[in-house]
């Protein structure tokens, strides 16, 4: 079996974007490397014999405690990190999906140190990465059409407000 760090072959894994009704995102600060400390999408690996439905449904669970109905596919893509020294560290192909919650309660476990429900103009204060940014960006368009995000949800998608009122954090053990 392969290590995640210092693979000889990539991993594949699934990340949600999980849009509630009032059009907030859930983030995720990670426990573990690779982004250890980092604000983030939910997320994990697919496991042998598991589909790639299954496993977003069976990571959320895990990680933020929520039910959720998975969505369509958002975006495929390579996630590649390499060390100092140039060799790849960490190579995932990772296939994000939209999601919405249907049940559970929120809790930051398994991998999890942190969890915020984050309206989308509070997003920059997390310093997400790019890919992170513009996925989420597509996941509240599809949740829009799809008709998951309430009226109220898309007026308060413009404007201005502190972090404070626009995140809703628990940290691991609140």
């Amino acid at each position: 079996m392969s290590s995640r760090a210092y693979p000889d072959r990539p991993f594949v894994g699934v990340g949600a974007v999980i849009v509630d009704e009032a059009a907030r995102v859930l983030l995720v600060k990670r426990r573990f490397e690779p982004l250890a400390g980092q604000w983030s999408l939910p997320g994990g690996a697919v496991d042998v014999g598991e589909t790639l439905q299954a496993c977003v449904i069976r990571e959320m669970r895990e990680e933020t405690g929520l039910e959720v109905e998975v969505g369509p596919v958002i975006e495929v893509f390579d996630r590649i990190m390499h060390d100092a020294d140039g060799r790849v560290q960490y190579h995932y192909v990772l296939v994000d999906y939209v999601c919405r919650p249907l049940g559970g309660t929120l809790s930051a476990a398994s991998d999890v140190a942190d969890a915020a429900w984050v309206e989308a103009r509070a997003l920059p204060g997390f310093n997400l990465t790019d890919k992170a940014t513009e996925v989420i960006g597509q996941a509240l368009s599809l949740a829009a059409g799809a008709g998951w995000i309430s009226e109220t949800g898309r007026a308060g998608e413009a404007g201005a407000v502190d972090n404070e009122r626009s995140a809703t954090r628990l940290r691991k053990g609140d």
